[in-house]
């Protein structure tokens, strides 16, 4: 086994090399080199027809995907917890798929838990065309090693729902089932989803209305938990500008029923882009143009060297909403290959309710 993660993590540093992601070349071109132009990759452009199972499974003429899972769970005493299950798929090179290990595909996965007093995390890598990661549209499977987002025949194209999710690592595991009745929710202008006023823009559509059963396990002392989840699918050759240094993104339960997506793009010359979503109980959505939207930073904690903005103040006063988020656990870095703040976190205001917050770049 550790001659397979030995060998995977080769891999993926080689791959990292050819997309140019690695050291001071990622952060002049935004979090992760994602600013970095990519020829011969297919470009993301308005007017997709999505199409189901099909854009369930990977896009590799597009350069950088992923299937991200966060949830906001409790135990049985109240005692809250979050779950988060990423697989993301970068291509070193566009072109013809290649079989085995030349084949250009590389696999990274996270999975991590949080609690009030401690934050678990873990990272795992694959090269493509062996077998060790993938995604199958039908029956739904996404996987990484023993990591797996897990559907069967009675999951449904639509809601893509039921799913089995699991993961572990050293001092954490758990395995969550997810289950919903209602439709996906097309983000952006049909799924068209813009990061800038210059052409960036990625394929995004989310799940937010799953409900959540299962255990989590810290240390060996397994949990039955219950709560919400939401799953965010999104494909891009290019999802940031050059001059866009990492993101702020949220996405909130609200107590009323609604869902609410925000992300703010950081600019180096302060013009940050930001955008979003509300959902309505019954799927309707309303987008949110960047001059409607108002993120501030209210808290900052000082973490890995950086001082990372873990509580803040949202306005959209349109639709007259005023609130405050709270994280769960401040602590909640992610020292992975990239690094990155993620973890559940509460509001309220105008409306209550919990949610997560990812933070890139800083």
């Amino acid at each position: 086994m550790r001659d397979k993660v030995l060998i995977s993590r080769r891999a993926f540093t080689a791959g990292v090399a050819l997309l140019g992601l690695g050291g001071n070349g990622a952060r002049a071109q935004g979090f992760a080199g994602l600013g970095i132009t990519a020829e011969g990759f297919s470009p993301v452009i308005p007017g997709k027809t999505f199409a189901f199972p099909e854009d369930h499974g990977p896009h590799p003429d597009y350069r950088i995907e992923w299937w991200y899972v966060t949830a906001n769970l409790a135990d049985t005493t109240g005692v809250a917890y979050g779950a988060q299950w990423t697989l993301f798929r970068l291509a070193s090179r566009p072109g013809a798929q290649q079989e085995g290990w030349a084949n250009q595909q590389i696999w990274m996965g996270h999975a991590a838990v949080t609690r009030a007093d401690t934050h678990r995390y873990s990272e795992a890598f694959a090269r493509g065309g062996i077998g060790q990661a993938g995604v199958d549209p039908k029956p739904f499977r996404a996987w990484i090693d023993a990591w797996e987002m897990r559907g069967s025949d009675r999951t449904r194209d639509h809601t893509i729902a039921p799913l089995e999710l699991t993961a572990s690592g050293a001092d954490f595991s758990y395995a969550l089932r997810l289950d919903t009745d209602r439709a996906l929710v097309l983000q952006g202008d049909a799924g068209y989803s813009k990061k800038s006023e210059r052409g960036q823009a990625s394929y995004y559509f989310s799940q937010p209305y799953f409900k959540a059963t299962g255990s989590i396990a810290i240390d060996d002392k397994p949990v039955e938990v219950t709560g919400q989840a939401w799953m965010d699918r999104e494909w891009s050759t290019q999802p940031l500008a050059s001059d866009q240094t990492g993101w702020d993104w949220f996405s909130l339960h609200l107590s009323s029923g609604e869902k609410l997506m925000l992300f703010r793009l950081r600019q180096t010359d302060g013009n940050n882009y930001a955008s979003g979503s509300w959902i309505l109980s019954d799927g309707k959505t309303e987008q949110i143009a960047s001059a409607d939207i108002d993120m501030v930073p209210k808290t900052l904690t000082d973490l890995a060297g950086r001082k990372i903005p873990v509580g803040w103040q949202i306005s959209i006063p349109r639709l007259a909403l005023s609130i405050e988020s709270v994280a769960l656990n401040t602590k909640s870095w992610m020292g992975t290959s990239f690094p990155y703040w993620e973890g559940p976190i509460s509001f309220k205001g105008s409306h209550a309710g919990v949610g997560y917050l990812e933070m890139t770049g800083y």
